[in-house]
């Protein structure tokens, strides 16, 4: 923590990315009342994650990060809750047959409602309208009246995340997460005529597990472990009226937290050293994650790193890199060089997703399964030339059938995607795509732990 940061020191630096309120007075009673509700999340959850990431600092876990590009105020139901949390589990049980050690799940949910965006403004129909940015901050209904910024949506954020984590709760401590009922889900994608022949070997050896689990005695009645999990929220800290309203002081350490979620991320378009989303990031006890970006020189990686983890502290920090499997080959390998020779404690994770998408012959924005894996694949050749640890993989993905992301086993073709295109932002991998590629995901772990 830096000496002179206070959860509003923000507001003395430049800043990007931000909404313009019309109403200044509206804007400075909401931020009162935000500062006035109960925390999302508790300290010592934040702790328990920290711990949980200084393993994959260590090469001992690995991180599972996911979920909506931006969620919507809309989605905030039960149904589509429960399935991208199934979704996550099924995930997490086939990767830790891979890796053979602990998934860290970290969801984009109760909290993913800002999105950055490339103009202030946008042409639908021939009208230029303020771009929407995000159910947090205004509509997405191409109106003037819906796109304006309206300060109250911060509370109904709050409300909505508190409703869905208090779901994520339930499901995670409540018998959702039993590893035999997550077992048999898997065996039914994996019955699915396009995945059986690349997958059952490992849903045989998962069921062998089980059998000798069974056998020794250790069954999900008498084992909790098998039966509950942990599971983290985690969101791009864009909005900092919202970021700044929930930032408390923890009563055990004196130490600031951000209490909307476990994690937050900065991104690729406000990782600037001297910017308002750097400072404010620096000053808090939650691990950070950041986006980098194949522009990104070592020398101005080195000195963000420092600004955000000043104590070089296990755990507290998780780069995503994002630059494509071709500019990650070429790029990558000088930044983990820099931090390995400054001895630097830093996670990294590999976000797929944003150097990936294009528009349609179409017109739809979408992103090729195809070229998701190049990039996954491309990060882990290059840590394994480093000797450095693949620690994670962050996807924009959901639990429901969306068609938005072309390729995998189903195919999902360019002529498919309006049939079920439903994301307010980026196109998402669709439940059996993110299985599939858990399942590709497991075999490389499985191999470099070979």
């Amino acid at each position: 923590m830096t000496k002179y940061w206070s959860p509003s020191s923000w507001r003395d630096c430049p800043i990007v990315q931000v909404p313009t309120y019309p109403d200044e007075k509206s804007l400075k009673v909401t931020e009162e009342k935000l500062a006035q509700v109960p925390p999302l999340v508790f300290a010592g959850e934040v702790r328990q994650l920290k711990k949980q990431l200084a393993k994959v600092a260590k090469g001992k876990a690995f991180i599972l990060q996911g979920g909506d590009c931006a969620e919507a105020f809309e989605s905030n139901k039960p149904d589509i809750i429960r399935d991208t949390f199934k979704l996550f589990l099924q995930m997490a049980v086939t990767l830790t047959w891979g890796a053979k050690m602990p998934i860290i799940k970290v969801g984009r949910m109760a909290g993913q409602y800002a999105k950055p965006r490339s103009s202030d403004t946008e042409i639908i129909d021939g009208v230029e309208l303020p771009s929407y940015r995000g159910d947090i901050i205004n509509g997405f209904s191409p109106t003037q009246e819906e796109r304006q910024p309206d300060p109250e949506r911060m509370l109904e954020a709050y409300y909505k995340a508190a409703s869905t984590l208090n779901l994520l709760r339930a499901f995670a401590q409540g018998g959702f997460a039993n590893l035999e009922k997550v077992h048999r889900w898997n065996l039914d994608f994996v019955k699915d005529p396009a995945t059986a022949s690349r997958f059952s070997h490992i849903a045989s050896r998962l069921d062998e597990t089980l059998d000798f689990m069974r056998a020794c005695g250790i069954r999900p009645g008498n084992v909790q472990q098998l039966t509950e999990t942990e599971f983290y929220v985690s969101h791009e800290a864009l909005l900092l009226s919202y970021e700044e309203g929930m930032t408390r002081k923890d009563s055990l350490t004196d130490d600031w937290y951000n209490t909307s979620a476990h994690m937050v991320w900065i991104g690729e378009r406000t990782r600037q050293l001297d910017h308002a989303h750097i400072e404010y990031c620096s000053g808090i006890a939650n691990p950070v994650g950041m986006k980098v970006g194949p522009t990104l020189g070592a020398d101005e990686l080195l000195q963000l790193v420092d600004k955000l983890n000043p104590e070089n502290e296990s755990g507290k920090l998780v780069l995503i890199a994002r630059m494509g499997a071709k500019r990650l080959k070429e790029h990558l390998p000088s930044l983990i060089h820099k931090l390995q020779k400054e001895g630097r404690n830093v996670i990294w994770t590999c976000d797929p997703m944003h150097a990936n998408t294009f528009k349609s012959s179409t017109g739809y924005k979408t992103r090729s399964f195809d070229k998701i894996l190049e990039e996954v694949q491309a990060f882990f050749d290059v840590h394994s030339q480093c000797g450095s640890y693949a620690g994670g993989v962050h996807f924009e993905m959901t639990g429901m059938d969306v068609t938005e992301c072309i390729g995998g086993s189903h195919d999902v073709t360019e002529e498919d995607l309006h049939s079920r295109y439903h994301t307010a932002c980026d196109p998402r991998l669709n439940a059996r795509q993110s299985l599939e590629l858990a399942f590709l995901l497991a075999q490389e772990l499985e191999e470099s732990q070979r």
